[in-house]
């Protein structure tokens, strides 16, 4: 029988749970802060961006930087870490077409690719004209660390995450690229450190250190199990290297205001980028997060942690941009947030090799008492978005 796990300590999460007085998020989102106003750090961040930016000087900004660091003879010059997805592909497509730059897509392989992801992911690169190189690790690794970052994290997406942010940095030391561009900087976007959206780079050095790891690194699976030299592909190049490089991070959300439904329409049209026919479970939107069939667990596994599933994400983002209100939002949540990934729960089984008895004892174990309560039988919220 799995142990209770303690989620509030674990996560340095408030017993007492408030929602932003603006957006759907509350206060168990890791990291986030809440001001006075009951308002939280993403939202006065959308503030920021909407009044006290000079957009047209960031562009400036950035055009200044891709002069530092573009090629005369035809070598590629940045690194765009990118799924196929909307938002990497039209940064990456911006920088090549608007900015003049030779950019080299890197992808880090799902775990399992769906037909629309890989729909999308192709065609960036034919449609789109985006160069690309995709890592694709040993799948038997892949499923032990998924099966490993599940029990002992409550997030299967681990393995994907550690691939996602060290293996780009691994192909620009590689090649030798010295500017790596981001998309969004999530800290500031989606609440947490908003002082990261306030400068344009992040520190390489902290990659294997990185908050996305929730505190266990690639390093610390071996004392779980894994071969050192299986994770080779999951690690960041030596910091010696990218020094030597005069290596660059940089947020593209930091040069251009940044709205997902943006980067949609962008796509449909550079891109060739197609939405799903339907939303996708846990949520009203079908055009985010759309490559990997385990993504639905990573989302459900979120609102089991901390309340807050896929709708939350969505609608709190969209809120902020002005695209719904926070009643039209809250009406989404309480209507889509924490559905169960039916569709590819099978497969999700068998890729961790697992009975579906021990994926309910190990979801259950990660039901904080501050956040749940059983009903005849039925887990339930305590507290809800209203």
């Amino acid at each position: 029988m799995i142990e209770l796990r303690d989620t509030a300590k674990m996560y340095g999460l408030p017993l007492e749970v408030k929602f932003c007085k603006r957006c759907t998020i509350s206060n168990q989102r890791p990291r986030i802060g809440f001001d006075e106003e009951g308002v939280c750090s993403a939202c006065r961040f959308a503030e920021h961006k909407r009044s006290k930016i000079d957009w047209l000087q960031r562009e400036k900004e950035l055009r200044a930087v891709c002069d530092r660091f573009r090629k005369s003879d035809g070598g590629f010059d940045v690194v765009v870490p990118s799924s196929g997805g909307k938002d990497s592909s039209s940064v990456a497509h911006k920088l090549k077409e608007k900015y003049g730059m030779h950019p080299l897509t890197v992808t880090w392989s799902p775990h399992l690719y769906t037909e629309i992801g890989w729909k999308n992911f192709q065609s960036a690169i034919h449609v789109g004209g985006l160069d690309n190189l995709l890592g694709t690790p040993s799948g038997v690794t892949h499923r032990k660390m998924t099966r490993l970052a599940f029990e002992i994290l409550g997030d299967p997406f681990q393995p994907f995450i550690y691939g996602q942010v060290n293996y780009p940095a691994m192909i620009a030391a590689k090649f030798k690229i010295p500017f790596m561009v981001y998309g969004e900087c999530g800290e500031a976007e989606y609440g947490g450190d908003i002082a990261a959206g306030f400068r344009p780079t992040r520190d390489y050095r902290t990659y294997n250190r990185s908050y996305y790891f929730s505190g266990l690194s690639p390093e610390d699976l071996v004392r779980h199990g894994i071969d050192r030299k299986d994770l080779f592909y999951y690690m960041a190049p030596p910091v010696e290297e990218l020094d030597a490089l005069g290596f660059e991070t940089h947020f593209f959300s930091y040069y251009e205001k940044w709205v997902p439904q943006e980067n949609y329409y962008y796509c449909i049209e550079h891109t060739g980028f197609h939405a799903n026919p339907g939303r996708s479970e846990g949520t009203y939107s079908k055009y985010a997060s759309l490559d990997d069939k385990l993504d639905g667990f990573h989302y459900y596994l979120a609102f089991i942690k901390f309340g807050l599933g896929r709708a939350t994400s969505d609608s709190a983002h969209e809120i902020r941009d002005g695209h719904i209100t926070r009643e039209e939002g809250v009406e989404l949540v309480r209507k889509y947030d924490g559905e169960f990934p039916q569709k590819h729960f099978k497969e999700f089984l068998e890729y961790c090799d697992i009975k579906e008895d021990f994926f309910w004892e190990v979801v259950n174990s990660w039901r904080s008492p501050h956040l749940w309560k059983k009903e005849n039988g039925e887990w339930k919220l305590k507290v809800q978005v209203s």
